[in-house]
């Protein structure tokens, strides 16, 4: 039987966003324990490596993720480069004409019974699904902003979460962390990481402090003129990061989870085809161009468009499959693309980044848990990565083991729990491609019957004759719920052949929903502000406190 030590020392290895926010959420959630000396977090990330850095999308989770941790909303909006995002629209996904549909963060009351759903089958409304029953299509093609001046941090008439510079977020993150939440900071590149018999992790060795070592015992050396022709053995000087538990957060290097431990992928590239993506940022002509409050998302032949808007950029970015364009080819779409606007490309720097869409066969093993892209990646739609980020910190800090002993249950939990996340994140991502009939070759493959993954063959069968509704979606924290799969079936022309008439009661509520919505959007685009106004706003006067 494994002994019952206790866990008092956290490492998490590597940085970034996943690095940051995992070490944030778990020192504020279990703050007692490190008031008390129980537990100590301690994150050591590489000097030298570059981060992903493109990961600017997220979802409205992150405001209360932000408000755990301690973070002023102005704050984070003032040093991070944040503009408010409203959801996703879906450009030309549905056919290669004049095709848009959105998914909004706003979730209409009893969606998730599918009442509104069912009462805009029934009644053959004229009105685009997503703007029946919500207002932020409205607003979004206003360009206008989900709170105003006086609205305090974290609220809002309308849901959100943020467009965000990355980099600037991971270091506000970090200082906040170091500063504020007693969580030990070490820069220095992991020379070899450290196991026991039993297969844990027990220790890291660290390069810089090594070469920290050599430096001072040559010095020394030096000091009482001893010869040092050779250099000194510094093996009793090495520096150790010693650990209870280890949380991998060093991106696709996995080099904790995968690397050392030996735990494999499970690739998705027979479901999902994208595995390359090329990035760059792109100016405003103005500082008065309007910003979207949608991240946008522009299907192409071999793949799909982001663009992302910022406070003072945009990012773009073209996800594709390189079984279908050559890169190449690719940089030529993106470039086309941009052009639309932006005429001056010769300055842009572009970020190419490969990818093997999966997730890992386990996701703790031992005394080591990924988080962030060591866990997996597939690709950016719907931007899902840092949400995952969220789940998985917050379920760590609800069940977090007291001892070695309980490790084990608990490992188990969280890798039945995000096996069944990546799964249905898998589900709702193809849903987009398999709806399109869009006539490339990526598009046609996108629907081929071998494509697409059995549990979501189920659910489009149910779904042809009823709405997507909470009795689909059994487990606890779905990551994507019943209002965004009607989202997009609807939106994509996906219909549904009810067999029977909706409920009287059902019908009238979701009516009265429609008719005040239809009523209320005047009055709320004529009050609301521009999303450039607003930003402009905070960063001069700053938002209220709660």
């Amino acid at each position: 039987m494994q002994q019952s030590n206790p866990i008092k020392h956290v490492v998490i290895v590597g940085g970034g966003t996943a690095g940051w926010l995992t070490a944030g959420l778990l020192a504020a959630r279990l703050s007692s324990r490190i008031n008390n000396s129980e537990l100590t977090f301690t994150l050591c990330e590489s000097p030298d490596m570059p981060t992903v850095g493109v990961g600017e999308g997220n979802w409205p989770t992150l405001r209360s993720t932000l408000h755990t941790i301690g973070i002023s909303e102005t704050d984070f909006i003032r040093h991070c480069n944040v503009l408010f995002k409203q959801g996703s629209r879906f450009i030309h996904w549905e056919n290669e004409h004049s095709s848009q549909y959105d998914h909004p963060f706003d979730v209409p009351e009893q969606a998730s019974h599918g009442a509104q759903a069912q009462h805009w089958l029934h009644t053959n409304k004229h009105v685009p699904f997503s703007q029946a029953y919500c207002l932020q299509s409205a607003l979004a093609n206003q360009h206008l902003a989900p709170k105003l001046i006086t609205t305090p941090e974290y609220s809002g008439f309308a849901n959100y979460g943020y467009h965000l510079d990355a980099g600037l977020f991971a270091k506000l993150l970090r200082e906040h962390c170091v500063n504020n939440l007693q969580v030990k900071h070490i820069s220095a590149r992991v020379k070899h990481v450290i196991q026991d018999p039993n297969g844990d992790i027990s220790g890291l060795q660290l390069a810089e402090a090594e070469a920290k070592a050599k430096a001072k015992a040559k010095a020394k050396a030096k000091a009482k003129r001893v010869p040092t022709t050779k250099p000194p053995t510094t093996n009793s000087l090495l520096t150790h990061l010693t650990g209870d538990l280890f949380i991998d957060c060093t991106g696709f290097s996995a080099l904790l989870l995968g690397k050392t431990l030996g735990v494999k992928n499970t690739p998705v590239n027979d479901v999902l085809f994208a595995n390359n993506a090329i990035a760059t940022h792109v100016p405003y002509a103005t500082d008065q161009e309007p910003i979207e409050s949608f991240t946008l998302s522009t299907a192409q032949n071999s793949g799909w468009i982001w663009d992302i808007g910022l406070p003072n950029r945009r990012g773009v970015g073209y996800v594709y499959s390189d079984r279908y364009t050559d890169d190449e080819s690719a940089k030529d779409t993106l470039l086309q693309y941009i052009q639309q606007r932006h005429q001056d490309t010769d300055s842009l720097a572009f970020k190419h980044i490969r990818f093997t869409p999966g997730y890992k066969q386990q996701f703790w093993k031992h005394n080591c848990v990924a988080i962030g892209l060591s866990a997996g990646f597939i690709e950016p739609l719907e931007a899902s990565a840092i949400v995952l980020v969220e789940m998985s910190a917050n379920m760590l800090a609800e069940q977090f083991p007291a001892t070695r002993q309980s490790m084990g249950i608990v490992a188990e939990r969280f890798n039945q729990t995000f096996a069944y996340r990546w799964q249905r994140i898998i589900d709702f991502l193809k849903l987009h491609y398999v709806l399109s009939k869009r006539t490339s070759a990526f598009w046609k493959d996108n629907r081929a019957e071998r494509s697409i993954p059995a549990s979501l063959k189920k659910l489009l069968l149910m779904w042809r004759h009823k709405v997507p509704d909470i009795a689909d979606f059994p487990a606890r924290d779905e990551v994507f719920q019943a209002a965004s799969y009607q989202f997009v079936l609807y939106g994509a022309g996906f219909k549904s052949n009810l067999l029977c008439t909706p409920d009287p009661q059902t019908m009238q509520a979701a009516e009265q929903l429609f008719s005040s919505i239809q009523g209320f959007t005047t009055q709320l685009t004529d009050k609301a502000i521009s999303n450039r106004s607003l930003i402009n706003k905070i960063h001069k006067f700053g938002l209220q406190k709660f």
